[in-house]
Formats: C-alpha cells, structure tokens, sequence
C-alpha cells in the first residue's frame, strides 16, 4: 500500500559504510546471506518527505489497517490522527492525571494487532500516583472511539514504574512473536532500581497485553512479588527502543551514559549490567561483568561518545536492497540515523550512517510503514518537529 505524502524535501546519495569499536568482527562485510556473486552491494538513496510539522516532541507513531496512523506529543500530552489523504486531527483523550517533566510524559503508542476489530492500543507515559510530588510511569490500554475523533481508558494494566524528576523514563511498547507485550522501561536515574527484581525500574517486561500480568513463561513467574512476574530481562539503564527481528527475537536499544548506547538481544531472564552504585555512579560500565552471576553483552555498544540511541525498527522488503533485514536505530545527540547490519546470529557487521537522514535534526523513532517506507519522527522540541517519510530508491 502506497501512502501519499507530498514531497517537501528530498534527498539521497550512495552512502559509505563505517566501523565502530564495538565486540564485533574488525573487517565490514556484507552478511553471508546477502552476498551476491559479482554485484556490487545493493545500497539504496533515500528520499526524505516531511509528513507532518510543526509538532513537539511526537515521540511515537503506531500504523492502524485503514493506512492511518495514531501518534504522540511527548510534553503537550497529547494523541493525534494522521489519515492517508494528509489530514491530521486531534484525538480527545483524558490526559488529567498524566504527568510530563524532563524526559517523561506520553511516550510509546502502540495499535492492537486486532485493531481491526477491537480496535484498541497501548501508551505508555508519566503519571501522577495520588500522592502529593510523587510520580510514576504507567501503561495504559485505550479503546479508540468509531469516529476517532476520542479515545476512552480501559484501565491501567500496569503502574508504579517509577519516576523521579523525569530524567530515564523509558518507555517503549512492542508487541512479540507470542503475542506479549514488552515494556521497555528507564531506572529514573536511582541506583538500586535496574538490579532490583522488584522495581520495574531498568527492565524489559513481558505482559499478557490486555491486563498486564506477568507473561506465564517469564523467569520468575511464580515470584510472590506482582512486579517481578512481569520481568523478561532486568541490568537496563534506560531502554528507549524495541525491535522485533523476522527469526522472532525481541532487540532492545539502550541508551549509555558519556559512552557505550547498546543494541541487545534480549533474552529470557537475562542481566544486562547496569549498576551504577553507590550514588548513581555514571563511570561504571554499562555491561558491568564484575557483578554477581552473569551478564550478557551488548551486540552492538556506540563506544565513546555516546551518540544517544533512540527508537529502532527492523527494515524488511526487497525495496531496501543490502539492507533488507538490517536494523535502523535513531540518534538523538548525534541527530543521525544508523543502519547496522547483524548476522542471522546476531553478530555485529557493518554500520551505515545515511547522509539523508543527516540534517541537524534529533531523530527520536523509526517505524516501518505498511507501505515498507520508513516513518521518523524528530524531536527537537519548541514546536519545531516533523514527522518524516523515508523512501528508498535502489540504483
């Protein structure tokens, strides 16, 4: 399905490829599975169209069957509808007890993958708790009413994510092969939270979608604590992305400190490393390998700098050459986007860095479109962001 936009800006060059330090093969080379014998690499131009401006922060966008597409503004607490044709409207939500400092507010937006007919969908965003300043993260699951011109709260299906000032507040939804829903979430910048198996705080959680109960074959499942039920992988600092590889893999994008943003492969119960204490200690490694137990490795770590790793999508479609099956992760300090290829094992290969995507601008998420283009948002904030069409266009 062609979704048409008009072209306001465009874009496109034959890219390079470049290397980071990284634990990964030292030579770039194209994955065994897309060598060709006697071709050049198949590397798409991008062309870039502005879709919609003159936003704030739309820190995400979910795609529903009509073609259309519900998004967020991060700081104005808000949910807009941007149909095929280029229309745009708002959706009337309740957003009373939503809360918004720093780098919380209302964040990840995801469509029910039975939208069709339950039509439903998930956000992710600051809350007040009822507490005099206090706050927290939360899930929501919404019912878009059949105008959609409002959406009304089913309920919370998970609460008291913590949150401090606003600073790590996560918070990324995504729906797995199995049909759970992850929850990648941010520590609030507070030591204990990303090793505490009770604290929501620096974790991936695994949830039933329409309650948020812990996910039956989660590690500890049968944990007394409701909160520990829900956890898939714990040792996060502040997980801004999630992934669905086509092998059924959930990926997650972290974001390091002066140094080291990860991409990781998730996997059940594992420890990811992030302990910053005592006293919130941001000299410490991202993967610390001296804590107890064991701890998995990034597949993929920016080194230093940081480059502040965002959203992240899985491009997939023969209109993407080279890069089919390739993972592009948004950056925000270093306002670029990142192609980085993986094996079928998930080791590390080759990294592209798109000039069309290179512009000055923040870029916070990607997300492939039912179209296979790819839709980023910016977010540079002062009403002064877009959302972007990114089209490729093979040699």
């Amino acid at each position: 399905m062609r979704l048409r936009r008009p072209v306001v800006a465009t874009a496109g060059a034959v890219l390079a490829a470049a290397l980071v330090t990284s634990p990964a093969p030292t030579a770039a080379t194209p994955a065994p599975d897309r060598v060709r014998s006697g071709q050049a690499p198949a590397v798409p131009d991008l062309r870039v169209a502005t879709v919609q401006g003159g936003l704030d922060i739309p820190w995400d966008l979910t795609f529903l069957p009509s073609g259309a597409f519900l998004y967020t503004q991060r700081s104005r607490l808000t949910v807009r509808l941007h149909r095929p044709d280029g229309t745009d409207a708002s959706v009337s939500i309740d957003n009373s007890r939503m809360w918004s400092s720093g780098e919380t507010g209302l964040m990840s937006i995801l469509a029910s993958p039975g939208f069709a007919t339950d039509r439903l969908f998930w956000t992710c965003h600051g809350a007040e708790t009822g507490v005099a300043d206090t706050h927290q993260v939360q899930v929501s699951l919404w019912r878009l009413g059949p105008a959609a011109r409002a959406a009304e709260r089913v309920r919370n299906i998970v609460s008291g994510l913590p949150a401090t000032s606003g600073r790590h507040g996560g918070c990324r939804l995504r729906i797995g092969s199995e049909g759970a829903l992850y929850i990648g979430t941010g520590d609030a910048a507070t030591t204990d939270n990303p090793q505490s198996l009770t604290s929501g705080g620096g974790k991936v959680l695994r949830v039933v979608p329409r309650t948020g109960q812990g996910w039956p074959d989660n590690r500890f499942a049968g944990a007394d604590s409701a909160m520990k039920r829900r956890i898939f992988t714990y040792g996060h600092r502040n997980v801004q992305g999630l992934a669905l590889r086509s092998s059924g893999a959930m990926w997650s994008v972290e974001q390091g400190t002066f140094r080291d943003d990860e991409v990781n492969r998730l996997q059940v119960g594992g420890n990811y490393g992030w302990q910053p204490g005592p006293g919130y200690d941001e000299s410490r490694p991202m993967t610390d390998f001296s804590l107890p137990g064991k701890q998995v490795g990034a597949r993929w770590s920016s080194g230093n700098p940081t480059i502040a790793t965002s959203g992240a999508a899985w491009l997939r479609g023969s209109q993407w050459g080279d890069w089919d099956g390739a993972l592009a992760v948004a950056t925000l300090k270093d306002t670029s986007l990142r192609i980085l290829r993986f094996t079928p094992t998930g080791v590390f290969q080759q990294m592209w860095t798109p000039p069309a995507l290179d512009a000055g601008d923040r870029l916070r998420t990607p997300v492939l479109g039912p179209d296979g283009h790819l839709y980023v948002t910016t977010s540079n904030g002062g009403g002064n962001d877009r959302i972007l069409e990114v089209v490729p266009q093979l040699p």
